[in-house]
């Protein structure tokens, strides 16, 4: 499973905080999604990041 962050971001930093090993601000003060396949222990803290994004900018990504 993989996430994406779309338009929608705002740069709050939610999403790195709560899953910070697929979640990173980046320098123009938006996230990004790591690439890669999300390893079976962040599954968890990476679907709170994106249940818990106040703007739904985080898409699951089969």
């Amino acid at each position: 499973m993989k996430y994406k962050v779309n338009e929608n971001c705002i740069g709050c930093g939610a999403c790195e905080a709560t899953c910070p090993s697929v979640f990173k601000l980046q320098d123009d003060g938006f996230a990004k999604a790591i690439d890669d396949e999300v390893k079976q222990e962040d599954l968890a803290p990476a679907k709170e990041a994106m249940e818990g994004c106040p703007v739904s900018a985080i898409e699951q990504v089969d």
